[in-house]
């Protein structure tokens, strides 16, 4: 008959009355050479200290954590070196919040053959993806136009938190945020000023409509800029356009041709008008004025006249004889001489 002992009492029986069903068992102490009584607890502590120790991360300057516990949000820690409880407990997320990241919008870029940019019709035939490209980048304006639009959108994180956990796709979040605000600042515009160079009052009104869509989202994302790379007609209708372009160039330049004839020709009627008006003004105070002179001057002889009349008379008639005379032949002839010799002639007009 075996029995069955314990493997460290070799006197007693394993299945032995006084020890029934029992095991015991015993960590004995390690010996080294150098009689050191090495513990296994130590160990334990050694890698519980260890464990202990990894709690402690460092946060750079362009980043902020978020600390997690179980996956559920703690606080949120500052660049420099920071403590959280152990993985599995607690772990931290790092968010560079001063990288600028970028969406481009309406990038019709070459469509290659992998099955990103490939699908299927009815028929089983693989066909392009430039019908999605199309919707993406043509919008449609106030005045009922339509406008190839590529925009760029800069952004970056300003809240870590609410970057991480308010949404799950926040490029595409953004992107599909940018198109509509942007189609909408388009929707309420003329295609003419969005093409022709008033495009910075489109980018700043997408810019601020866009931060407020991302507010309301509380998506802790800050729109950094908003660039219009392209704003043309579609391709599809770019000669046409053109066309109505030239023709309305060439309106512009008519009307600035009339209007520069006009302005050339209206001045000059209405200063030859004013001319007249004024040449006739000088007549009419120089006829007045010369009637007004005579009738004064008749006024004022007549009162010479009325104070003395024989005086005025006499006055009168030598003043109209000397007019009359001064413009006669006059030849006096002197009676006395009675042809002693001398001729009595004398030729008065002769002497002017």
């Amino acid at each position: 008959m075996v029995k069955n002992n314990s493997p460290w009492d070799n006197d007693t029986p394993w299945n032995s009355p006084d020890k029934p069903n029992t095991k015991i068992i015993s960590i004995p102490k390690i010996k080294n050479k150098s009689n050191f009584d090495f513990n296994p607890v130590w160990i334990i502590a050694a890698i519980i200290l260890l464990w202990l120790v990894t709690g402690f991360y460092q946060v750079q300057p362009n980043e902020q954590g978020v600390v997690l516990r179980f996956g559920k949000y703690v606080n949120s820690t500052t660049p420099g070196l920071n403590y959280h409880l152990p993985y599995p407990i607690e772990t931290v997320e790092k968010v560079n919040i001063t990288q600028e990241r970028s969406i481009n919008l309406g990038v019709n870029e070459a469509i290659d053959n992998t099955s990103k940019y490939r699908r299927s019709n009815s028929k089983g035939d693989i066909i392009s993806n430039q019908l999605a490209n199309f919707t993406e980048s043509h919008m449609l304006t106030g005045d009922e136009n339509i406008v190839d639009v590529n925009l760029t959108v800069v952004w970056k994180i300003k809240n870590a938190k609410d970057y991480l956990f308010s949404m799950q796709d926040p490029d595409n979040t953004v992107s599909v945020a940018a198109q509509s605000v942007l189609r909408e600042i388009v929707g309420q515009s003329e295609m003419q000023p969005i093409i022709t160079g008033d495009r910075g009052k489109v980018e700043d009104e997408t810019k601020e409509e866009l931060q407020k869509v991302m507010d309301e989202f509380g998506s802790g994302i800050e729109i950094v800029r908003v660039k219009l790379q392209k704003a043309d007609p579609p391709k599809q209708v770019v000669d046409a356009f053109n066309e109505v372009q030239r023709a309305k160039a060439d309106m512009e330049r008519f009307k600035n041709e009339a209007e520069a004839y006009r302005n050339e020709i209206l001045p000059k009627a209405r200063g030859e008008a004013a001319q007249l008006l004024q040449n006739a003004q000088a007549y009419k105070e120089a006829v007045v004025n010369k009637a007004q002179g005579e009738a004064d001057r008749f006024n004022s002889v007549y009162n010479a006249y009325n104070e003395g009349r024989n005086v005025t008379a006499r006055r009168m008639y030598l003043e109209t004889m000397e007019k009359v005379l001064s413009d006669s032949n006059k030849v006096i002839i002197d009676q006395k001489t009675n042809g002693n010799g001398v001729v009595p002639y004398l030729p008065l007009d002769k002497l002017k």
